[in-house]
């Protein structure tokens, strides 16, 4: 397939550039992956939505303040994400001017920091800093790693409203955003309504969000990124296919776990890495239900959906979105599909 057949209109003005006012005050299109059905709700109405048994799987990881700005030996401004440690003084990172990045270059950060490029890779560096680069020094110097279509700074907002409110193991380059919409008051409806509650981890990375630039779908390839499935997550997905009951995903991040984590016909506990990269025609194992957000055109995100309910069926529902003026993207609306 090309990743044009992925494309969509979009007005500007609908891409969501601050939160909404209050958490889990957006709007949610419901839509039936069998029929096509179409239908409007908002989040606050998801334990209405959701039947008594089902599994509900969030990803847990916390995003880190992992946005540095540094300067060049020349003087000039280059902003630094960091994706992943790689060593005790070692971080795999997306720069600005990423051509220019070559190895031997040397960067200077605050507090007298120093960083040099010591290996080139096709969409990364990777920095060798003069001492190590702790989760104290990006909370005093680091900044929370909007998406490039949010054009603004980010603001002491964000340090709450871009983490999920369950978030506890840091690691994520970006937030796993379907969770966004989620207050602890939402998460104690759904359990009330006998909703299965469980979490797993995966630290965002390069393989979410960097673009496909190939024109078939099939020459793209994806970034590894590490997950952890807790030993209770496992055995409550295993129990509820076992016995028919629905397994819901929330996000993206957390369909990409646990189907990379699907070992014949059961998920298994414990860490992994996965490059999963899930396009239509893909057979989905675990999931059986998906809550998420509006993703952005010619994405490997809008293709995992595709790929859930089918590319006509997302694609009409995308314009259905637009039509009625949703809110898209990491602090738009949120789209449930079933």
């Amino acid at each position: 397939m090309k990743t044009t057949d992925f494309s969509f209109e979009l007005p500007e003005e609908l891409i969501a550039q601050e939160p909404a006012a209050k958490r889990g005050a957006s709007r949610l299109l419901t839509l039936d992956s069998h029929s096509g059905a179409l239908g409007h709700r908002m989040v606050a109405d998801l334990p209405d939505l959701v039947e008594p048994g089902t599994v509900m799987v969030f990803n847990d990881s916390r995003v880190r303040r992992a946005r540095l700005f540094a300067s060049s030996a020349t003087g000039g401004r280059v902003e630094v994400l960091l994706l992943r440690r790689e060593g005790e003084r070692l971080w795999a990172a997306i720069t600005t001017r990423m051509a220019k990045q070559t190895v031997g270059k040397t960067l200077c950060l605050p507090e007298g920091l120093g960083a040099e490029i010591v290996a080139v890779r096709p969409d990364e560096r990777v920095l060798e800093f003069s001492r190590e680069l702790d989760d104290s020094y990006l909370e005093r110097h680091g900044h929370l790693p909007l998406p490039p279509y949010i054009r603004r700074p980010d603001s002491a907002q964000d340090a709450s409203r871009y983490q999920t409110v369950y978030a506890r193991n840091a690691g994520s380059s970006a937030a796993p955003t379907a969770g966004l919409h989620f207050t602890q008051e939402l998460l104690d409806r759904l359990a009330e309504r006998g909703v299965d509650l469980r979490f797993v981890t995966l630290h965002v990375g390069l393989g979410t969000f960097l673009p496909v630039r190939a024109d078939n779908i099939e020459d793209h390839r994806m970034h590894e990124e590490s997950y952890t499935v807790p030993d209770d997550t496992a055995d409550a997905v295993n129990r509820a296919k076992a016995e028919g009951r629905a397994v819901m995903a929330v996000g993206t991040t957390s369909v990409r776990t646990l189907e990379s984590a699907s070992q014949n016909g059961t998920l298994a506990a414990g860490p992994g890495s996965t490059s999963i990269f899930i396009t239509p025609g893909y057979h989905f194992r675990m999931v059986d239900q998906l809550f998420t957000n509006f993703h952005t055109p010619e994405s490997t995100l809008l293709m995992l959906v595709s790929a859930f309910a089918g590319r006509e069926r997302i694609l009409a529902a995308y314009r259905e979105a637009v039509e009625r003026r949703y809110r898209f993207f990491s602090y738009g609306d949120a789209m449930l599909i079933r």
